[in-house]
């Protein structure tokens, strides 16, 4: 990984935006840090459109339909719900700066998040950003067996029914791996990112 570490405070929404149509993302060391960092992989994670695995028993699970999938009605709580700590998960990278910024690219009509719902209580969910035809994924939560797993095949459907050529996830952890995520070389990742990025911006919601 390629990281250039500096000060946070020139970091506009516009300035994002540009970051992620060059391949860069920001993420900071921990929640308590007030610093962010650009981050470069050589190795980069996506899931191919036409790739999602979705395991029988999941596909079991989701014919009861345990949750209400909603679209973009609770972005801030998804992103506290991702910078929460969880028993996988001490720490977080998600700081005060970056909610922040996330909030204002969800204004812009940039950010977006997927949520799960049950009895009116959010207990999953993923966010990311949208940018012509690529979507960003930053990360997800669940307090609810399989919630966020369920949010992304939700996700990926929306991505494929509004014509989005590219789902970025930054890197790919076991958990993503087992839903169709691969890793390739940064090369191969620019070139897809470019040829997402001739295509107007695609609608989400």
């Amino acid at each position: 990984m390629e990281k250039n570490a500096g000060k946070s405070s020139g970091i506009t929404p516009e300035l994002l935006l540009n970051a992620y149509s060059i391949g860069l993302f920001p993420m900071s060391e921990s929640a308590e840090d007030t610093e962010l960092f650009w981050v470069e992989p050589e190795i980069r994670g996506i899931i191919p459109l036409d790739g999602l695995h979705v395991s029988h028993s999941l596909r079991k699970l989701m014919r009861r339909s345990p949750y209400e999938i909603r679209f973009n009605h609770d972005f801030e709580g998804v992103i506290a719900g991702c910078a929460a700590p969880a028993a996988d998960r001490p720490q977080t990278w998600i700081n005060d700066e970056i909610r922040t910024l996330y909030k204002s690219l969800h204004a812009m009509g940039h950010a977006h998040s997927v949520e799960a719902w049950q009895d009116g209580e959010l207990v999953g969910g993923l966010y990311g950003v949208s940018l012509r035809a690529a979507f960003f994924g930053e990360s997800m939560f669940s307090r609810r067996p399989s919630a966020s797993k369920i949010c992304l095949v939700h996700l990926v459907e929306r991505l494929r029914a509004n014509n989005f050529l590219l789902l970025d996830t930054q890197f790919t952890t076991e958990h993503l791996k087992t839903m169709g995520a691969i890793d390739i070389p940064k090369e191969e990742y620019m070139t897809l990112l470019n040829a997402a990025l001739t295509w107007p911006d695609q609608p989400f919601p």
